[in-house]
C-alpha cells in the first residue's frame, strides 16, 4: 500500500520493508529508532530486515514521506486488525472505550502546542484520541493532535466512526456499549453516537449548575449497598432532567445520578453538607437497563487507563522521533499496528497468558536462540524450556 512512495530502479529499502522493520522493533520493545542501531548485532531481526539494517538516518528520512492521505490509509490498515478479534467474539455486549491522553514534548516539534498537561504543565504537548476495545484490548481507531486539541463537538463524526467500525464488526445479535468521559457530554457526540443503530453510550456528565440542583433535589433514591450496620453506602436516583441543548436539539437522555459514602478515589463532589455522600452523574440513551447497571458499565471504562498505560511503556506511543507531524502520526499508527498484531498473535498462540506487553514480549519473542543454515534452509534453535519454542513445535 506504501510503496508508491519511493519508486525507481534505485530503491533499496522500499517503503514497505521499512515499515515493517519498524514494527519489528516495536514489537521487541524498542521504541525509538536510534535503537535500530542496537538491534542491527541480532542475527534473527538482520535477517528479517532482508539481510542488512538500514542507516537510521535513512529511516527518519523515509518516515517524512508520509503525509496526511498516507497515514488515513494506515489508520485504516491499523484498525482493522484490531477489528478483526471482534469476530470470534460470544458476548452479549462488547464495550468501545474513547479517550484522549497526553504526550509531553521536549522538543520543537511540529504541531506541539500549549494545553492540557497535568504533569508538566505549561510545556507543550500533543494531545491524541485513542479508541479501544476493552474484551479484545486491541486499538480500533486513533489520531494523533496538537496539545491544545480538547474532546468536544468537532469530534462527533471521527467517534461516530469508530462507533460504526465497531457495530459493523460484531457479531449479530451483539450490542456494542460505548463509555467516553465528561469530555463527550455535547449535544453533537451523544447525537452523533445516538444515530449509530446497535449502539449505546454511557457518558459522564458535567455536574453543572442546573444539574448539579436536580441531583441536591432528588428524593427517589434506592440503595444498592450497606455497610455492617444497615446504612446505605450506594444509592442510584433516575433524573428527570434534561438539558436546554438537548431540548432544542430535539432530542432526549436519560439521566442517572449515583451517590456514594465508600468512594475514596478520582473527583470527590460533595453536593450535601449534612450527608457524608460524593456523587456522580451518567447520560445513556439505553432505555431498557437498571440504572445501577448502566452506573457498574461506566465503572469498567477505569481498564482504559492501564490500557493506555501500556500503550506508552509497551510500544512508547509517547516516544516521538522526529520533529514533523505526520512522520510523528505515522510512528504511533505503526506502534498502535505493532501491538494490535502482538494481541493477535498471543490469542493464536499464547491465549492461556494473562499478561500484556512487556511481560508478553519477555516470555514469547526476546529469548535466547541460535540462526543456522543447512540445506538451503534457515532454522532457529530456541531453548526447550522457552515457551516460544513450544509454540514452534505446536505450529510444526
Amino acid at each position: 500500500a506504501f510503496d508508491g512512495l519511493k519508486t525507481g530502479n534505485a530503491v533499496v529499502y522500499p517503503m514497505s520493508a521499512q515499515m515493517r522493520l519498524l514494527i519489528d522493533a516495536t514489537v521487541v520493545g524498542e521504541q525509538r529508532i536510534f535503537g535500530l542501531e542496537g538491534l542491527a548485532g541480532d542475527p534473527l531481526f538482520v535477517e528479517l530486515a532482508g539481510g542488512t539494517v538500514p542507516s537510521i538516518d535513512t529511516v527518519y528520512r523515509d518516515l517524512t514521506r508520509m503525509d496526511s492521505l498516507e497515514n488515513a490509509k494506515l489508520e485504516l490498515i491499523m484498525a482493522q486488525h484490531g477489528l478483526d478479534a471482534l469476530s470470534s467474539l460470544r458476548l452479549d455486549r462488547v464495550h468501545c472505550d474513547i479517550d484522549t491522553t497526553v504526550e509531553p514534548l521536549f522538543g520543537e516539534q511540529e504541531g506541539a502546542e500549549l494545553g492540557y498537561n497535568p504533569r508538566y504543565p505549561g510545556r507543550r504537548s500533543y494531545h491524541p484520541i485513542l479508541a479501544m476495545v476493552a474484551e479484545t484490548g486491541t486499538c480500533i481507531g486513533a489520531r494523533l493532535r496538537p496539545g491544545d486539541t480538547g474532546l468536544g463537538d468537532d469530534d462527533a463524526s471521527l467517534i461516530r466512526a469508530y462507533v460504526s467500525r465497531v457495530v459493523s464488526h460484531v457479531p449479530a445479535k451483539t450490542g456494542v456499549v460505548v463509555r467516553i468521559d465528561a469530555g463527550a457530554d455535547c449535544t453533537r457526540i451523544l447525537s452523533a453516537i445516538n444515530d449509530v443503530p446497535g449502539s449505546l453510550f454511557v457518558v459522564k456528565a458535567r455536574l453543572t449548575p442546573d444539574l448539579a440542583g436536580e441531583v441536591m433535589m432528588a428524593t427517589h433514591w434506592t440503595t444498592v449497598d450497606e455497610d455492617a450496620d444497615g446504612e446505605p453506602t450506594v444509592q442510584v436516583a433516575e433524573l428527570t432532567f434534561q438539558r436546554d441543548e438537548w431540548v432544542e436539539a430535539r432530542r432526549s437522555f436519560r439521566v442517572i445520578a449515583v451517590r456514594r459514602r465508600d468512594r475514596d478515589t478520582g473527583k470527590q463532589v460533595q453536593l450535601w453538607s449534612h450527608l457524608d455522600y460524593t456523587v456522580q452523574v451518567f447520560i445513556t440513551n439505553d432505555t431498557v437497563s437498571d440504572p445501577w447497571e448502566i452506573a457498574q458499565q461506566y465503572d469498567g471504562r477505569a481498564e482504559i487507563e492501564p490500557r493506555i498505560a501500556e500503550l506508552k511503556n509497551g510500544v512508547g506511543i509517547g516516544k516521538v522521533p522526529t520533529g514533523h507531524f505526520e512522520a510523528n502520526h505515522a510512528m504511533m499508527l505503526l506502534k498502535l499496528l505493532a501491538h494490535n498484531l502482538m494481541r493477535a498473535y498471543v490469542t493464536a498462540a499464547a491465549s492461556d497468558l494473562p499478561w500484556r506487553g512487556p511481560w508478553l514480549v519477555r516470555a514469547l519473542l526476546r529469548v535466547p536462540g541460535r540462526l543456522s543454515r543447512s540445506g538451503r534452509q534457515l532454522r532457529l534453535h530456541t531453548p526447550p524450556a522457552s515457551r516460544l519454542h513450544q509454540i514452534q513445535r505446536h505450529l510444526c
